[in-house]
């Protein structure tokens, strides 16, 4: 399950298990009620200290895969409760995109659907270089992108990205990734969470509660859509 380190200038959000290179329960780190559940609460850490603690935070995963979006064994056995649980994956969206201190994700695997939407919360993205890619593969899927996830596609991407990665399902490797605006930065996976570190401290000194409200600004109509209840038709 997901668990949450802090050194002296940052915070470490890992959204895999700690001594483990994969869970068994949840091998590809998908967004499960408990998992959710643990990444809200470290999430909330982070907030509430963000005011005094002047430390960034550092946002990644162990093994394989970053997070390999929604759980869709959940999804297919309650569809009665999809809305709701779609309320709780945009309400982490939420959090991250709104955080009172500097937010980097430092994709170490893996990021496909709502996880690889999870990554774009972030105020920087790195990738590994050696392997993994960043896809949004519901048109492969014949899935639809709810209201608030398209938002935050068309937000945090250009026109020209958020149409070829939500229409072909494409899987950008970081080269790709940084060409097209999706990631920041490529980095080797030996140096890839320290660079996560280095960028997070550098920006530090901005954190506090002024920071949350700048943010809340610039992404308040995205924020809006988010927050509004998922409807049954999910659009």
């Amino acid at each position: 399950m997901p668990y949450l380190r802090e050194s002296d200038d940052v915070y470490e959000l890992y959204l895999g298990t700690e001594g483990v290179e994969l869970d068994e329960a949840n091998p590809e780190n998908r967004f499960a009620l408990t998992w959710m559940d643990e990444v809200n609460a470290a999430l909330d850490q982070v907030a509430e200290a963000g005011a005094s603690a002047k430390k960034g935070l550092v946002i990644t995963a162990t093994g394989k895969f970053f997070t390999n979006g929604l759980d869709t064994d959940y999804v297919f056995a309650n569809g009665d409760k999809l809305p709701a649980y779609l309320d709780s994956v945009h309400e982490i969206y939420a959090k991250v995109l709104t955080l009172p201190v500097a937010t980097v994700a430092a994709v170490n695997g893996h990021a496909f659907g709502a996880g690889a939407m999870l990554a774009l919360c972030a105020d920087y993205r790195l990738m590994r270089t050696e392997r993994g890619y960043w896809s949004l593969p519901e048109a492969a899927l014949n899935m639809p992108f709810t209201s608030g996830m398209a938002a935050l596609l068309r937000t945090r991407l250009s026109d020209a990205t958020a149409t070829e990665a939500m229409l072909t399902s494409q899987r950008y490797g970081a080269d790709r990734a940084v060409a097209a605006g999706i990631a920041d930065e490529g980095v080797a996976v030996e140096s890839l969470v320290e660079r996560a570190r280095e960028i997070a401290a550098a920006r530090s000194a901005t954190a506090g509660a002024n920071l949350a409200t700048i943010k809340k600004g610039l992404r308040q109509p995205l924020l809006e859509t988010l927050n509004r209840k998922t409807p049954p038709s999910l659009l």
